[in-house]
């Protein structure tokens, strides 16, 4: 990359841990009570900081009952997800636990994207980042041609004396605000990806053939861990408008009844060797970054969108996870082994939900050339596969479900712009069952590849990388419990007094269809610990698994590749060395930092085409749901837009509203009149602030 956002993963860690068994039953299942700790004044702690938009800082340290909050003039040029030391000492402010920083461990971030300003004759770069509380000074010899006004990639250099203005140098010119492709780059930049190759990743693609030798087919159809499903029925279900298949299905009817179904998945591994520059490329950016209106792909394009995309009518290699599965979906039997496929048909989910709905074998599509729809003829076995699949996939959902997977119903937007950027519409992508069907059998492959090397795997110490989410917090639980009882709904404890998964499918259930459903779910899901990369294995609580993994996106996820390559050398029979442990858990942190990286690049890219889209709309009228209540006002979305806005509490008409905090609603003083979340009101839209990402809007 040209930038090095971000330290790089070192190879080989130096942090001595023990290597996990995987005997061992998920830490959720014995999770305890949590014990708090007081610590006298003047101790130190280290934790992560997180900094508000106030420039106020809060660090979470394990033991003590409430974050450690750390006022302006006490931040001493930390920012946010720094690692700190920090001393203790009395009660802030807030009458909070209060503490200054006193060291800077780790620097997380050094790189920003924003304007240059001008300011007494100096130059500033006035942040994107919100949370980055100081401008930063460019001295006139670091502009490198950059002029007032324009957005610019910047360095930061050291920082150590809050009295002082950090100084940075121009990296690049972006260009001017507000333009569609320089707003795109500066979301990427800022969270630390590269938009572009650099020259020698990419010729080192070119380098990769774009065919099968005949001795690599030839190698696959003879080795214990190799077969050739050429020949077998297989296709791909993706959105209409992907670029790179890194998952296709085959499906199989067998002489006694039940079936064989085949997850497979793009051989990235076979092309990219551990520790060559395309690996050392993917390991520097961990993920792929989706966009609203592009892939900033992990792979570059030869490799995610040629030769290892599971195009229609090209043998193409790959790693697979196969099925003997009898007509409930219950696995019979199953197999994992380097394989050669050849895929009939792309499918996207609107053409397969179509011979679904219809059980016929034609798919209706709109033709590219003219605005007409068209037939396109199924085979019979496409359309017994794809029935036979998605009655599995249902019987499968159904049981995970009751097994105490939680039954989270996601809505995403999906935008249609213009050849500027410009967004036209917006409106909700439908979640159809052939979304579910591949979801299920993906989540099959991934449970079942990390169930096989858990529990079958006779060493003692096998290093594995997996796929962890750890039960929820009992304080956040407590939150999100009392959240519910102030807008009406209960979350039930078990004989333990726990929240379990299944208590909460039982409540998700019971508000499914109503005003509120959003915004619970919401609420729930920030009450969840987040899922990350680990070596030691804990369990997977929201799906309610003992072992999962991630297996099935290779070409998006470089910790798909880790699983794929400690996989193929397990059944290979080969021993992985204990000090691989190091390396593989500090891939796996570093893999969870980007995901998150990468998913608020993507959170950020919609919110600016949404605030973008109603730029031009302001005064328009719309019903929208009160999603939000606060001190400071009533957040209102737009459901088919998927779009918030602020209604601000002094805008609100005819009386003064206060914030109960405990029934989460604003009440009038004079006339008692109520805002309460899930409310439905008649708002139009006041203002847009595309440099902060805000929406302003009034009650009608």
């Amino acid at each position: 990359m040209n930038n090095k956002h971000r330290q790089s993963p070192a190879r080989h860690s130096t942090d001595k841990k023990k290597t996990p068994s995987h005997s061992q039953k998920p830490v959720h299942a014995q999770r305890r009570p949590t014990e708090h700790t007081k610590f006298p004044m003047g101790h130190a702690v280290e934790g992560t900081i997180r900094v508000t938009a106030k420039g106020v800082g809060y660090v979470e340290v394990e033991g003590m009952k409430e974050d450690i909050e750390i006022e302006g003039e006490n931040l001493n040029t930390a920012l946010d997800r720094d690692r700190v030391k920090i001393v203790l000492y009395g009660k802030s402010a807030n009458a909070r636990q209060g503490g200054e920083v006193t060291e800077i461990l780790f620097r997380n971030k050094t790189k920003f994207v924003g304007v240059i300003e001008m300011n007494g004759g100096s130059y500033f770069l006035r942040p994107d980042d919100f949370k980055m509380y100081r401008a930063i000074l460019i001295p006139k010899e670091m502009l490198h041609g950059a002029e007032v006004g324009q957005k610019v990639f910047v360095d930061m250099k050291h920082w150590s004396d809050p009295k002082l203005d950090p100084t940075g140098e121009v990296k690049k010119i972006l260009g001017k605000p507000d333009e569609h492709n320089v707003e795109m780059e500066a979301i990427v930049l800022e969270r630390g990806f590269d938009m572009t190759f650099d020259p020698d990743v990419t010729l080192a693609a070119e380098q990769i053939p774009l065919s099968i030798p005949e001795e690599e087919i030839a190698r696959r159809s003879t080795s214990p861990i190799g077969r050739d499903f050429r020949d077998t029925l297989t296709f791909t279900i993706d959105p209409k408008d992907a670029k790179d298949f890194d998952d296709a299905l085959s499906w199989k009817a067998l002489d006694d009844g039940n079936i064989e179904v085949g997850v497979h998945i793009a051989d990235v591994a076979h092309y990219i060797t551990p520790h060559s520059r395309i690996d050392e490329e993917a390991v520097e950016r961990g993920t792929s970054i989706y966009l609203v209106d592009r892939t900033i792909p992990m792979l570059p394009e030869r490799l995610s969108n040629g030769i290892c995309s599971l195009v229609p009518d090209e043998d193409r290699l790959t790693f697979s996870a196969v099925f003997t599965m009898n007509k409930k979906g219950e696995v019979l039997d199953e197999w994992f082994g380097k394989t050669i496929i050849h895929s009939q048909r792309r499918f996207s989910y609107e053409e397969a939900q179509e011979v679904i709905d219809q059980k016929r074998g034609d798919c209706v599509a709109k033709s590219t050339h003219q605005n007409e729809l068209i037939a396109r003829p199924v085979k019979d076995g496409f359309r017994e596969a794809l029935l036979s699949l998605n009655d599995m996939a249902k019987r499968i959902r159904t049981k995970r479900i009751a097994d105490g997977a939680i039954a989270f119903e996601s809505e995403e937007v999906r935008f249609e712009l213009d050849e500027n950027g410009k967004p036209l519409r917006v409106t909700k992508k439908v979640m159809q069952d052939t979304n579910k069907l591949i979801e299920e059998f993906m989540l099959l492959a991934n449970k079942q590849v990390a169930s096989l090397i858990a529990q079958k795997d006779t060493r003692a110490e096998t290093v594995f990388v997996y796929r962890v989410h750890d039960a929820p917090n009992e304080e956040r639980m407590q939150d999100l419990r009392d959240f519910l009882l102030g807008i009406g709904y209960d979350l039930k404890l078990d004989k333990f007094g726990q929240v379990t998964s299944k208590n909460i499918n039982k409540m998700l259930e019971e508000v499914r269809g109503r005003a509120e459903e959003a915004m619970i779910q919401i609420a729930t899901i920030r009450s969840m610990a987040k899922a990350v990369y680990a070596t030691k294995n804990i369990g997977h609580f929201g799906l309610g698994f003992e072992f999962y993994t991630h297996f099935t996106s290779p070409i998006r996820r470089y910790p798909d590749l880790m699983v794929h390559r400690l996989l193929e050398g397990y059944l290979l029979g080969h021993t992985v060395p204990k000090k691989a442990l190091e390396e593989q858990e500090h891939l796996s942190r570093y893999c969870s930092q980007m995901e998150v990286g990468a998913a608020e690049a993507e959170r950020a890219s919609i919110r600016y085409k949404q605030c973008e889209y109603f730029a031009d709309r302001i005064g328009l009228e719309l019903a929208g749901t009160i999603s939000g209540v606060t001190e400071w006002g009533l957040y209102v979305e737009d459901p088919e837009t998927k779009t918030e806005g602020m209604v601000h509490v002094r805008d609100i008409p005819n009386d003064f509203y206060f914030f109960e905090e405990k029934n989460y609603r604003l009440v009038g003083k004079n006339h008692k009149k109520t805002y309460r979340l899930g409310d439905k009101v008649r708002v139009k839209i006041a203002s847009v602030d595309l440099k902060k990402k805000l929406i302003g809007m009034k009650l009608i």
